[in-house]
């Protein structure tokens, strides 16, 4: 049985990726679009076959028969629309970074919690076959005890964006960092013993060039550089993973967030191995996914816990550069 889906929002992480990626997904039913511009409403129901469009966000809130929403406000709003979709009875699955410090997440999960449905937060690239077969090896001990994790994202420069200004929740941590957090995090139990961040900050006060290093308690160091320094207009990018351990590497410039076949190199004991993963849209992966847990009673992929713990580290990062 699909789910009925509300879209809150016309933002374009919706219209480029998730939409396209919840049409894909089999337990998914576009019920409903809602924003704030009457034609962006109308344009998105005709582009996507929702079948009903709000101008308001209250409005679909209020309609009985969308089960959960999707909201890819901008950071600033999360909190306020997340817990205005909880109280209204609503599932959830909520852009990333979810809150822009972790008491606001431990709250919003609160409220989720009291209101009975679920709130996840929209990781879209942990849900991929590429992930899982990364943490396999890490698990099987091919490369030993990982004892080093380091990740970038670098991408074009932005001129006029939402994702560059303080007030909206913006920055090269709030935008990129994020995704290198949680992929460090997810290769790791262990719990953060120190955090040391330094950031180039843009005239409106956000970071636009940050690199922070870690260590955790089990001995594992972690660095990450993120970046919105490429000039625009050229499509310039830059993603990387490397892993050390005690017998080997893994390493891979897999774009976060990407479909299709995807590859990284195992190095140990002297041999090499590519591995290669068939990964379907990870948009239709996270749509499915809670969608089971809506249906099924199916524990979120990306959980409560998870999402807290990536808060209180982004907190501390930033609080490390001076933002």
């Amino acid at each position: 049985m699909a789910v009925k889906w509300g879209v809150l929002g016309t933002a374009n992480i919706a219209r480029g990726c998730t939409i396209p990626g919840m049409k894909e997904a089999e337990n998914c039913e576009l019920y409903a679009i809602a924003g704030r511009d009457e034609n962006k409403v109308n344009a998105f129901k005709q582009e996507f076959g929702f079948k009903k469009a709000y101008v308001g966000y209250d409005r679909l809130l209020k309609d009985p028969d969308v089960q959960a929403v999707y909201i890819p406000l901008p950071n600033h709003l999360h909190k306020e629309w997340v817990i205005k979709a909880l109280r209204a009875g609503k599932n959830v699955l909520c852009e990333k970074p979810l809150a822009l410090n972790v008491e606001d997440a431990v709250e919003m999960f609160d409220a989720a919690k009291e209101n009975n449905v679920i709130l996840m937060e929209a990781y879209a690239y942990l849900h991929s076959p590429y992930v899982a077969s990364l943490k396999e090896d890490l698990k099987s001990g091919i490369i030993g005890d990982v004892d080093e994790i380091e990740t970038a994202f670098l991408t074009q420069g932005y001129v006029e964006d939402i994702r560059i200004h303080k007030e909206t929740g913006g920055g090269a941590v709030y935008d990129l960092g994020c995704y290198c957090t949680t992929m460090i995090l997810s290769m790791t139990d262990s719990e953060v013993e120190y955090v040391k961040a330094e950031a180039e900050f843009n005239d409106k006060g956000v970071d636009v060039f940050t690199s922070a290093i870690m260590k955790f308690r089990n001995g594992l160091r972690a660095a990450f550089t993120v970046g919105m320094i490429f000039p625009p207009g050229t499509d310039a990018r830059r993603d990387r993973l490397y892993i050390h351990g005690s017998k080997g590497t893994i390493s891979s410039d897999v774009e976060y967030n990407q479909a299709g076949e995807l590859c990284y190199t195992i190095t140990s004991e002297g041999e090499k191995t590519l591995r290669k993963v068939s990964a379907k849209q990870n948009y239709t992966l996270e749509t499915e996914q809670l969608g089971r847990c809506i249906e099924n009673s199916e524990e979120p992929f990306v959980s409560p816990d998870f999402s807290i713990k990536n808060a209180k580290l982004l907190d501390e990062i930033l609080e490390q550069t001076g933002y």
